[in-house]
């Protein structure tokens, strides 16, 4: 009766044994199969918490990871873009430095025909756009960041365009031919020569006189409004000058410079010496009407459309584009903000104060973050479509003697305006901005991969099992199994015959 008693309570020991090795062959060829010394964090013990923080630093890593990779396309897109506008660029500006007046119809010359093409590519990749939306629109990436090439020339309905904004400034420049200056008929021997409103902002401003003229006193400019006087007390010789400085409405000087002669008729900017001061004083009289007319429509013509791009363009959130207070517009003395309603706006894009980088920011690194927004109205940017557009908005009538002129004029003055003020910003600055956000993420996915690999390295020791270390298990524990196994087998026939 004893054995009896014993082989049930071994029995019992046996299955629990039997059980556990089979738990353990179970899990022995899971780890062999997956890799995995546990498909649970309690698996693993106490390394349990630091598998969960080098989980954790692995997820943040490639988080990071497609971070850099979004915001690197758009930096590639977005140096494309800026590449395509600086090329664009250069193009307009190799021609107005050696301009050719060859008209090709539509009061347009061959060079600017080709500068309209020029432009639409300037406005098509100002309007690039990636995953995210317009990429040159500052905070607003649902908004195309500019008008399209029609609106901002030709307008919108209601809403002026360039043209008509320079049409309007050239009225207002011009007045009644002479440059809103007033050169009335000479009284007896003195001639005089005056802005037409004091404060306006139009036409011809009055800078400074000389004069080598013998005989002849000089007043000012001085008075409201300003005004200059030449009193002609003797007659000059013949060889002697007047020099009228005039300061355009773009902010550049032209001199008038008047020989006197005694030929007569006189030749170009010159004035024919009288028998008296008076007569003299008359023929000086005609002499910088003449020069003053011709200088109105010709340099006085580029520098008010300058002026009128210059009001059209430079715009943001506190600063709307101006327009002439008129009609009547040629004897308009102020400008006035022009309106949604009125004007087109040539940037459609958010414009606040903010710096334009920090319009786009991404965190690549724990405690690293990239600015690299931008805007279309950024000065380079500004700069190169705004004088495209004033050098492609302009026409020049065929049957005008001074059409040559006012296209040299047009063409010098765009020519200076595509050359950057020292410290001025540049398109190749802002690409050179744009490269060193990508190195800055480049550098940041160096760190990111190395840091993974090393993390990946160090958790996979305590989470994985070698093959062959699970192999050998596996092996072990085969053979602990089958002699349990042969060990339960010969207990089970165990009697007390075969004990006896």
């Amino acid at each position: 009766m004893a054995i009896i008693g014993v082989t049930s309570s071994a029995s019992w020991a046996i299955i629990q044994t039997l059980t556990d090795l089979r738990a353990r062959l179970d899990e022995a060829q899971r780890q062999l199969r997956t890799g995995e010394k546990s498909e649970t964090y309690a698996g693993l013990g106490p390394e349990r918490a630091l598998v969960v923080g080098l989980q954790a630093q692995l997820d943040a890593a490639a988080g990071f990871e497609d971070t850099i990779a979004r915001v690197g396309t758009r930096l590639s897109l977005a140096q494309l873009s800026l590449n395509t506008i600086y090329d664009a660029a250069r193009t307009v500006k190799q021609t107005v430095v050696q301009p050719s007046f060859v008209l090709s119809g539509g009061g347009k010359t061959i060079d600017q025909q080709t500068a309209l093409g020029q432009l639409e590519i300037m406005l098509s990749a100002l309007n690039a756009q990636d995953a995210t939306g317009y990429m040159f629109s500052g905070l607003s990436p649902d908004r195309r960041a500019t008008a399209t090439l029609t609106q901002l020339l030709d307008g919108d309905g209601s809403r002026a365009g360039l043209k008509q904004v320079i049409s309007e400034r050239r009225l207002a420049d011009v007045g009644d031919g002479l440059g809103r200056l007033v050169i009335p008929a000479a009284a007896g021997s003195v001639v005089s020569v005056s802005e037409d409103v004091a404060g306006s902002p139009f036409g011809f401003k009055l800078a400074g006189a000389s004069s080598s003229l013998t005989g002849a006193n000089i007043t000012g400019p001085g008075g409201v409004p300003p005004a200059i006087s030449v009193d002609f007390t003797a007659n000059p010789n013949a060889g002697e000058t007047f020099t009228l400085t005039l300061t355009l409405p773009d902010g550049t000087s032209e001199n008038i410079t008047l020989t006197a002669t005694a030929a007569n008729p006189p030749g170009p900017n010159q004035f024919t010496i009288g028998p008296t001061a008076a007569a003299t004083a008359a023929n000086f009289q005609a002499a910088l009407t003449a020069a003053v007319s011709k200088l109105a429509d010709t340099s006085l013509v580029a520098a008010s459309a300058i002026a009128a791009a210059n009001n059209f363009f430079d715009i943001d959130a506190a600063n709307p584009p101006q327009r002439v207070n008129g009609p009547p517009f040629d004897t308009a003395t102020s400008l006035v903000d022009g309106t949604a309603a009125d004007t087109v706006m040539w940037y459609t894009g958010e414009a606040g104060a903010s710096p334009a980088r920090s319009t786009a920011q991404a965190r690549v690194d724990s405690s690293f973050t990239i600015a690299y927004g931008m805007r279309a109205n950024e000065d380079a940017l500004r700069t190169a479509v705004k004088n495209t557009a004033v050098f492609v908005t302009m026409a020049f009538s065929p049957g005008d003697p001074d059409a040559a002129a006012q296209y040299s004029a047009l063409a010098s003055r765009l020519a200076a305006n595509f050359v950057p003020p020292p410290g001025g910003q540049t398109i190749t600055g802002l690409s050179s901005e744009i490269a060193s956000a990508q190195v800055m993420l480049d550098n940041a996915k160096e760190r990111h991969q190395q840091a993974t690999v090393t993390l990946t390295d160090l958790l996979q020791r305590i989470t994985r099992v070698p093959p062959e270390q699970a192999g050998a298990e596996l092996l072990a524990l085969q053979t602990a199994l089958q002699a349990s196994l042969q060990t339960t087998a010969m207990l089970s026939r165990l009697n007390l015959v075969n004990f006896l």
